[in-house]
């Protein structure tokens, strides 16, 4: 068995690392106490190699969905309330000290309000907070499509309610299903375009509720389209990104900086799809990079370990991570065979 879960858990935790101190620098600054990016190293500080907020939101979500789960099929009414505590409780805990997005802070203050989800969430934000975390509902074993496509957006939604942070979530976690799946690099555009069309007008009220009946669009149909076609206009310039890539460059200049989710996404793949079959250059492509490097990276190590299992990073980089423990538990859970 590849461990696909644990692999893509690992591996965001690795790239959210490799980018933590690299963030907010330039290629310049980046080069100046780093060198070339080939040899960017993982860092250790008193034998831990420390993450952000990243990690620390995707092990919110993962054991709020295992806890979930536990309880019977997956829906909203079972995933929101562990999920809402564990954001809540991350929003609080003293370890909650990485640089957090402002958009999760507010959201989660909110949210320890009794009152509807949908009222905490910001809904004209679509930072790369909501789809740095979703990686879990890719690897989850046992969701039906409905299940892992209505659980992203709410995720997302708890936090980030704009239409593209919904979209790029569930885009996001299918990305690493298909990946975990088996699905070729080649394979992935294609199928990414295909679902956002076939989705473009499906506005999930069974997992959403009202959330689109408390923003200015006309209908719910088109509050969710106007998420995938950004969506489908990122993955465009993707595709044109691919078609003479520059593996040298910064990868921010090819498909955005990564600070709005569809260019998280974006970025994060193009760096995995730079090197598919190179694990290590995939995150240190991501996290030496103008933008928001420890997202892309972390989400660029999710796509490459959920694509080569748990075997794709060196035992120096993994016994080093901070919640190696916790990382490793979800991983063994979701790998195991079903039956």
């Amino acid at each position: 068995m590849k461990q696909s879960a644990t692999g893509a858990l690992l591996g965001l935790a690795i790239g959210d690392a490799m980018g933590f101190p690299t963030e907010f620098n330039s290629i310049a600054q980046i080069e100046a106490k780093s060198g070339p990016w080939r040899g960017l190293p993982l860092p250790v500080q008193g034998g831990v190699s420390y993450v952000t907020d990243d990690t620390q939101m995707t092990l919110a979500l993962g054991e709020g969905l295992v806890e979930a789960m536990a309880r019977g099929p997956l829906s909203a009414e079972l995933l929101e309330p562990p999920v809402r505590a564990a954001f809540v409780e991350w929003s609080y805990s003293p370890e909650n000290n990485r640089a957090p997005g402002m958009t999760c802070m507010r959201a989660c203050d909110a949210l320890a309000g009794r009152g509807p989800w949908q009222a905490a969430s910001e809904k004209n934000s679509k930072g790369c907070g909501a789809n740095m975390r979703v990686a879990p509902l890719g690897l989850v074993p046992g969701l039906t499509q409905d299940q892992r496509s209505g659980a992203a957006q709410l995720q997302s939604g708890l936090t980030h309610g704009h239409p593209t942070a919904l979209a790029a979530s569930e885009l996001t976690a299918q990305t690493v299903w298909l990946l975990a799946q088996g699905a070729a690099p080649g394979e992935l555009l294609p199928l990414l375009r295909a679902h956002a069309r076939e989705n473009r007008t499906v506005y999930r009220a069974d997992w959403l509720g009202d959330l689109a009946l408390r923003t200015q669009d006309p209908t719910p149909e088109e509050f969710i389209a106007r998420g995938w076609d950004e969506c489908l206009a990122v993955l465009d310039r993707l595709d044109r990104a691919l078609d003479a890539p520059d593996r040298e460059a910064d990868p921010c200049l090819a498909t955005g900086a990564g600070w709005i989710a569809e260019e998280a996404l974006a970025t994060g793949l193009f760096c995995f799809l730079l090197f598919p079959d190179d694990p290590q250059s995939v995150v240190r492509r991501g996290a030496y990079s103008s933008g928001d490097s420890d997202s892309i990276a972390a989400l660029a190590g999710a796509f490459a370990g959920a694509h080569l299992g748990a075997d794709a990073w060196p035992d120096e980089w993994t016994g080093t991570i901070e919640y190696r423990d916790r990382l490793l538990a979800l991983g063994r859970a979701w790998d195991a065979p079903v039956g």
